[in-house]
């Protein structure tokens, strides 16, 4: 197998997996990619999904392999928090939820955390446009906040939600605290409501 012809029918679309090769030829000798991978001519993002080493570095493309190699998913928590400056750290790990089990993967672009979710709390993310071709999804500031809360049920006192750090002026001017408030409720857990009511009481929402 030729590497450039490999590289001319896959290059466009950035994230591609193994299904797709097959499809492509069904005769395809997985070894090309071990062997390119070693070349440093491929990148292995997880089992059976790849990128090409020209989109390191480049702005977003972390964000759309988070989504593309664990469907569906968008990402969330602590990664979507600082996104919109509502927290003050810089994240390392690409965090996000998903409907399928939990998992972590490793690979040049970083370390991609999903955390599980209900079926039926699927939802509160925008679809966002990288280019004409490209998009990822990430959690309106509103679901980011309430996927912490959810998940991490140790933010469970008012002391514990202040050392989150949260950007008061965010809160404040920008959060949507009716959407903010009717996500919570379609959540349908009284810890939440609890965590949601002294996140409410702290920031004089």
């Amino acid at each position: 197998m030729n590497y450039l012809e490999f590289r001319k029918q896959f290059i466009d679309l950035v994230c591609f997996n193994t299904r797709q090769v097959y499809a492509w030829q069904a005769g395809f000798d997985k070894n090309n990619l071990t062997r390119w991978q070693k070349k440093d001519l491929l990148i292995k993002l997880r089992q059976g999904f790849y990128t090409f080493p020209e989109y390191i570095g480049k702005q977003n493309f972390a964000f759309y392999f988070a989504n593309k190699m664990y469907q569906p998913s968008y990402i969330s928590l602590h990664t979507a928090l600082s996104y919109y400056g509502i927290i003050p750290e810089a994240v390392i790990q690409i965090m996000s939820v998903c409907t399928l089990k939990t998992a972590t993967f490793n690979n040049a672009f970083g370390t991609y955390v999903y955390k599980t979710i209900k079926n039926d709390l699927f939802f509160g993310y925008n679809l966002i446009s990288m280019d004409a071709m490209r998009t990822y999804n990430i959690a309106k500031p509103e679901k980011a906040i309430l996927d912490l809360l959810y998940l991490y049920n140790f933010y469970n006192t008012e002391q514990e939600i202040v050392e989150l750090r949260l950007d008061e002026g965010f809160l404040a001017h920008n959060l949507n605290i009716p959407l903010f408030q009717e996500y919570a409720s379609l959540f349908k857990n009284k810890s939440l409501e609890s965590r949601v009511k002294k996140l409410i009481k702290i920031y004089e929402l």
